[in-house]
């Protein structure tokens, strides 16, 4: 048999293989993938406490705390930046950590105490952290003041409390609010004006009073 003859047989097996096919489908035989049955919505009684206030919800078990506090709770002060946990405008104080909100479903935090900018301060009686914010020009565009803050106000409790960072040299050492320390400490959040060092300033103001 030569070459060509087997190239022949390959092209008419081919076709018969494919002729074959379209007959079994035609035909009703042959058995397509199964469908997945669609996905079913599931809803759980979620307990949450924020900014002081219990709030009873029933949430669909996929939302995020990011999105429990925006869409449900309407507390928009908490910003929607990458969602993806890298640029830190969602943070938000949880049993006194912080935390990235849009990283975590609500469902996780039955019954957690939750903080947000909203409950830090109120125009009329601001947080110091928020006022040394305003003092020392630490917005700027103002998108990713409320992480900012946030975090800032977690970080000099962290210090106080004496966790420790990658910024000690030595980690049995008690931590100080240096420059160094808070760079560290506050490099999840991410600020595309560039107003780092007027965020510095402001904290070291507020670890200043607190001293």
């Amino acid at each position: 048999m030569g070459i060509d003859d087997r190239l022949e047989m390959s092209r008419r097996g081919v076709l018969a293989a494919g002729a074959a096919g379209a007959v079994v489908v035609q035909s009703g035989l042959g058995h397509a993938a199964p469908v997945p049955a669609a996905e079913k919505t599931v809803f759980v009684p979620l307990s949450l406490e924020v900014n002081g206030t219990s709030h009873d919800l029933r949430l669909d078990t996929r939302t995020t705390l990011l999105d429990t506090l925006r869409d449900h709770l309407h507390l928009t002060g908490t910003k929607k930046g990458c969602d993806h946990g890298q640029c830190g405008a969602c943070t938000v104080i949880v049993n006194g950590e912080r935390i990235n909100s849009c990283l975590t479903l609500a469902l996780q935090h039955q019954g957690d105490k939750i903080t947000t900018i909203e409950g830090l301060g109120t125009a009329d009686k601001l947080h110091p952290m928020q006022a040394a914010f305003i003092e020392h020009d630490g917005f700027q565009c103002g998108y990713c003041t409320p992480g900012q803050i946030c975090s800032a106000v977690s970080v000099l409790e962290e210090i106080r409390r004496g966790v420790p960072s990658h910024a000690q040299e030595d980690l049995l050492t008690t931590p100080q609010a240096t420059n160094t320390e808070m760079r560290e400490r506050m490099s999840g959040n991410i600020c595309r004006c560039g107003a780092y060092s007027n965020i510095l300033e402001a904290m070291a103001e507020v670890a200043g009073e607190r001293a």
